[in-house]
């Protein structure tokens, strides 16, 4: 009996899962190290090793492709958080959000994740969508962590939503200060304090 040893012919939707998962493993370092208007598409497609043609195949332009880079740095620091938080077993709503601080200012000291998100996006994105994206990602960890907070009495009965808005807009603000900042570990030393107390000031009186 003969047995078939030829590999299996991937197929058109693995083959443009995997053309679309180089193009953003080449340009997310190239976006990452360098201003938007610097990076070329040529530059992204030799270190892909795909065609030009196949970029735009998958990506409008070149904005479009850093938005799908963007979203997948915030989408891994979001994961993040979440992981962090879980394994900790932390089962106060307050002190999970201290930790997710933690983890968000953490995940910064990636120079590419500090450049895409905090540097390159605003302008590249517009402030209005900038914020909107990350939002995306953060609100509903933030809004659940605040509602079990309210469910048990750690945070007065209040809507959420607004408070949620309050914390993301402080933790981005942290980050763009650390970021600027030229002792970035000082920086984010004294900027979790200033969260923590932050945080601790939602507690119910």
């Amino acid at each position: 009996m003969e047995v078939n040893d030829q590999p299996r012919r991937r197929t058109q939707s693995e083959r443009n899962a995997a053309t679309r998962r180089a193009l953003l493993a080449a340009a997310r370092p190239l976006f990452g190290s360098a201003p938007f208007a610097d990076v070329s598409t040529q530059a992204v497609v030799a270190a892909a090793g795909v065609t030009r043609g196949a970029l735009y195949h998958h990506f409008e332009d070149k904005k479009g492709l850093f938005v799908a880079v963007f979203d997948e740095v915030e989408g891994e620091i979001t994961e993040g958080i979440a992981t962090r938080v879980a394994e900790s077993g932390e089962t106060d709503p307050l002190a999970a959000m201290r930790l997710g601080a933690r983890v968000f200012l953490e995940a910064f000291v990636d120079p590419i994740a500090q450049t895409i998100v905090l540097v390159e996006a605003p302008s590249v994105l517009g402030w209005k969508e900038w914020r909107a994206r990350g939002e995306q990602f953060g609100m509903s960890l933030v809004v659940g962590l605040l509602q079990a907070a309210v469910a048990t009495g750690a945070v007065a009965d209040q809507p959420t939503r607004p408070l949620a808005h309050v914390a993301i807009a402080a933790i981005d603000e942290a980050a763009l200060y650390v970021a600027a900042a030229d002792d970035p570990d000082r920086a984010r030393a004294e900027m979790l304090v200033v969260l923590d107390r932050l945080i601790d000031s939602f507690a119910a009186g």
